[in-house]
């Protein structure tokens, strides 16, 4: 059952679907013959997109606030009125910040907090009645590599990952009995508008030559949810990574350090 590979008749809801991977993600749904709910704040780009899936037949535009319950919760009720259940759920709504911590204003905390974390938790929330009176439901938590190995620059973001990855972990065994399948995704680096040219420009040349379009991720991720995988890094190599930590962490630390910090120019100012 953990097994997800046809989605003809499927109602998917998809968080952050205005733009990015969640965007490829609907686009991909939609192609497999699911029904889309786009929820994200952009509602002019949810409705072009609801439009080019199909419009009414196959795609939903439900304009939202994660970081609201409420509307969150508002968000869930029209699409399970609409269609009257929800198989797929997928959070991949999510905000980011490249700054140094003793530059960051405390605001900054709270919003990434309340976007990339309390608007899984309240998703998951607003779908799983729904999932656990059919018995039967998938949910795709987009965390990061950045919520697997903490990364300089990125603190309030890291952190805001880090709680997506605990919180999947914990319920994926908690949901499993239920019947219903977690999935943590964790993406390296995805060519979105996420990276303007203000976060290209702290970054360092080598790793600006790591990223991926957004259909390498979502291939990913159907293939997770064909095999019934727990978790899933893309591009998979970065896993390599994972295991430097573990076993050799001083190195690991040294490698970080040397590659990331020479590219930030306000680290001693």
């Amino acid at each position: 059952m953990a097994r997800l590979t046809d989605f003809r008749d499927r109602v998917a809801l998809v968080t952050g679907a205005s733009s990015g991977i969640g965007a490829q993600l609907a686009r991909d749904l939609a192609a497999r013959g699911a029904r889309v709910a786009l929820v994200a704040r952009r509602a002019d780009r949810l409705q072009a997109l609801a439009t080019e899936l199909g419009g009414d037949r196959q795609a939903l535009a439900v304009p939202c606030d994660v970081s609201a319950r409420a509307a969150v919760e508002a968000a869930t009720a029209r699409v399970l009125e609409r269609w009257e259940r929800v198989d797929l759920l997928v959070n991949s709504a999510g905000v980011a910040r490249h700054a140094l911590f003793k530059d960051e204003q405390p605001e900054t905390f709270v919003r990434l907090m309340e976007t990339n974390y309390l608007g899984v938790v309240w998703a998951i929330r607003a779908v799983l009645p729904a999932m656990r009176a059919r018995g039967e439901g998938w949910i795709v938590n987009v965390s990061s590599v950045a919520g697997k190995l903490g990364q300089p620059d990125e603190s309030a973001y890291s952190a805001s990952k880090f709680a997506v990855t605990g919180l999947s972990e914990a319920l994926a065994y908690e949901l499993a009995p239920l019947g219903i399948h977690v999935v943590t995704v964790y993406p390296a680096l995805v060519r979105t508008e996420m990276f303007t040219p203000d976060v290209l420009a702290r970054m360092p040349e080598r790793v600006k030559r790591t990223f991926i379009e957004p259909a390498e991720f979502t291939r990913a991720v159907f293939a997770g949810l064909a095999r019934g995988a727990h978790d899933v890094t893309v591009p998979r190599y970065v896993e390599i990574a994972y295991l430097m930590r573990l076993l050799l962490p001083r190195a690991f630390r040294r490698m970080t350090r040397d590659l990331r910090l020479p590219a930030l120019p306000d680290l001693t100012t």
